[in-house]
């Protein structure tokens, strides 16, 4: 036991005090903070230059609750299988029914009711598509839980792939194709992140021992092993954006071209996230994205002149920024 079991912090009083309120215990189930995850289904429409029509936006705003729904139902499930894993790291020991604070019965019943709100959103308010685009991400979070979350390498590409399925119901909800382009750069980049999920649990439990009952497949999950998948993959997701910057074959809705010039921002990201994964201060990227300034200001700045790019027209006249980056 090393001190910080020892002597109680500001950490230990605030855990007795969410413990005592029971809606404390419940919000921290949902893990609202993760809900920044489905900001991805806006991927589509923002290309397709969709977010300036308030039909588009509703839709993908809806869009967006439902996958907030549908997530928490199956961060919910996964807790309850995780629950006695859960117990050994450091940081989800203190999840709601890892720690007692909320039994099986009551977790599974407000799973059961988070699914209901996200079927009831999706069929009442948003195309047929979106719909079975949202039940096969259920049913694979399920899967993943159960099964697939032990399979090495197979874990990550399940994550990824559910961004993609993210981005998909994003074009689905709003009418628009999505693009080989849209899938590349989103499985690219949320592998390359998920590989980074696992560096981060490793350099925060540390003791291989408490790794491997955490998680199995973390024991072959091993540093080296994760460097050099981190580096192939973050090669990948810039490479990938690179190219669909360059590519004049597929042409976008607005000059996709002009995004070219924001590759020092991307690499600066990548390259920064990959360096926070092996401190073994962060649980994973969504922590890593809300907690580290670096990293939230490069995203700001990246997003602002991505939507300067997409929207250049209506803010700059026909010409746009052509006139400073040349006709394109």
């Amino acid at each position: 036991m090393d001190a910080k079991d020892q002597v109680p912090g500001k950490a230990s009083v605030a855990r007795s005090s969410c413990a005592a309120d029971p809606r404390s215990a419940f919000l921290a189930l949902l893990r609202p903070s993760q809900w920044v995850k489905n900001v991805v289904v806006f991927a589509g429409p923002a290309a397709g230059l969709k977010l300036s029509s308030a039909d588009s936006l509703n839709s993908a705003a809806l869009t967006f609750a439902a996958f907030c729904l549908a997530a928490s139902s199956s961060y919910v499930l996964n807790d309850i299988f995780d629950r006695e894993a859960d117990r050994s790291h450091p940081t989800k020991r203190n999840r709601p029914v890892a720690a007692g604070r909320i039994g099986v019965g009551a977790a599974l019943a407000a799973a059961g009711v988070l699914l209901a709100g996200c079927l009831a959103v999706a069929t009442l308010f948003l195309p047929l598509g979106v719909t079975l685009v949202l039940a096969f991400y259920w049913v694979m979070t399920l899967v993943y839980s159960a099964w697939l979350k032990e399979r090495v390498i197979l874990d990550v590409i399940v994550i990824a792939v559910g961004f993609v399925l993210r981005a998909l119901a994003g074009s689905l909800a709003v009418g628009v194709p999505a693009s080989e382009w849209l899938v590349a750069c989103v499985f690219t980049l949320c592998l390359f992140m998920g590989f980074g999920k696992r560096r981060c649990e490793i350099a925060m439990i540390g003791d291989a021992e408490n790794i491997s009952r955490h998680r199995r497949t973390l024991v072959r999950y091993t540093p080296d092993l994760l460097n050099h998948l981190l580096t192939v993959s973050a090669g990948i997701t810039i490479i990938t954006f690179l190219l669909y910057t360059l590519d004049a074959q597929h042409p976008a809705p607005f000059h996709k071209e002009h995004l070219f010039y924001t590759l020092p921002l991307v690499v600066y990201g990548v390259f920064r996230f990959a360096m926070l994964t092996e401190l073994g201060a962060h649980t994973g990227p969504t922590e890593i994205v809300l907690r580290d300034r670096a990293i939230l200001l490069t995203i700001i700045l990246w997003t602002a002149c991505a939507l300067v790019v997409a929207y250049q027209s209506a803010l700059f006249g026909p010409q746009g920024l052509s006139r400073l980056f040349g006709a394109g």
